[in-house]
């Protein structure tokens, strides 16, 4: 009888664990790639975190239909997402923008608050993407709201130092975000550690590109990160995060032009759901999501990956 070849890796190397919310819910954590049953002998689905806005001046009606109304006001929109299963909430503060909405930093940190108080899940907090209105706000957040690690999003290689001050001083953990490079990404990892950011607080965003905008090369930027960090890459060994509502960004998705794609719902809610496998299959520890249908896909999908059931 032809005896069948050892195809597992051993790996040296293992994913960093990162304690999120109260410290009951942990990113990373991986001792091989995802799935791999033979070779990883932890078996954690990745963390799916649910999308919510304190404006819908700019949020897709498309997918504001898919929660019921309940979008209308940020902590019920949060709550709707841990009826549905997730584990984690990230909240987007576009309305800290003048021209988007009139949300200000105590408005923001009293919308955390309650998030918090009523879900009891972790919390990620982004911005508008302005300096200017970002720094003020997750400021007072990160100080005032001190029973619940945060998650803030996110530093980059131009603006590290603000929100890492921010991080170390309310405890809380940051987003290193690097565009689609591994050596960038081991770069900002670098500059975190050299500012004084622990290990165990940081997670990484390299950019996940969705189905039809570089989904591909993505998933082979992740791979070679994990693969990299298991290997024994000290400052490639945080967990990932990947943001999967750009599939809602792509034209062929949410297009209702061509009546021979289909429906769009369902079509976009494929889109994003396929989108997030990649990333899962990639090395993905959490995954950002906007439509509760794809969501949910995943969670049905990862659980069986995980346990076989």
């Amino acid at each position: 009888m032809t005896e069948i070849p050892q195809v597992s890796e051993k790996y040296n190397g293992t994913v960093t664990e990162v304690a999120l919310g109260k410290g009951d819910y942990i990113a990373g954590g991986a001792k091989g790639m995802p799935f791999m049953s033979f070779e990883n002998p932890v078996k954690t689905r990745p963390m799916i975190a649910g999308e919510v806005f304190d404006t819908l001046a700019e949020y897709p009606q498309l997918a504001a239909d898919m929660f019921d109304g309940r979008q209308k006001d940020p902590v019920e929109w949060a709550r709707m997402w841990k009826e549905i299963g997730a584990d984690m909430i990230c909240v987007r503060f576009a309305g800290l923008d003048p021209e988007k909405g009139d949300t200000t930093p105590e408005k923001a940190t009293d919308i955390v608050k309650r998030i918090s108080e009523a879900t009891g899940l972790p919390i990620m907090i982004s911005g508008c993407g302005i300096l200017e209105y970002d720094v003020p706000a997750l400021t007072m957040i990160s100080e005032n709201v001190r029973d619940t690690r945060l998650l803030l999003n996110k530093a980059d290689e131009d603006e590290y130092k603000k929100i890492s001050s921010m991080a170390i001083a309310g405890k809380h953990c940051v987003v290193g975000f690097s565009n689609l490079d591994v050596n960038l990404a081991k770069q900002m990892n670098i500059l975190l550690a050299d500012f004084g950011v622990k290990r165990e607080d940081v997670i990484m965003d390299p950019l996940m590109a969705p189905l039809g905008m570089g989904m591909e090369y993505s998933y082979s930027v992740n791979e070679r990160i994990r693969i990299a960090g298991l290997m024994g890459d000290k400052m490639l060994q945080a967990p990932i995060i990947c943001d999967c509502t750009a599939s809602w960004d792509v034209a062929d998705a949410v297009s209702t032009d061509d009546p021979s794609l289909g429906d769009v719902k369902f079509r976009v809610t494929w889109w994003e759901a396929m989108t997030a496998m990649s990333a899962m299959v990639s090395g993905a520890d959490i995954l950002v999501m906007r439509g509760p249908a794809a969501a949910d896909m995943i969670m049905v999908y990862s659980k069986e990956l995980t346990t076989g059931e």
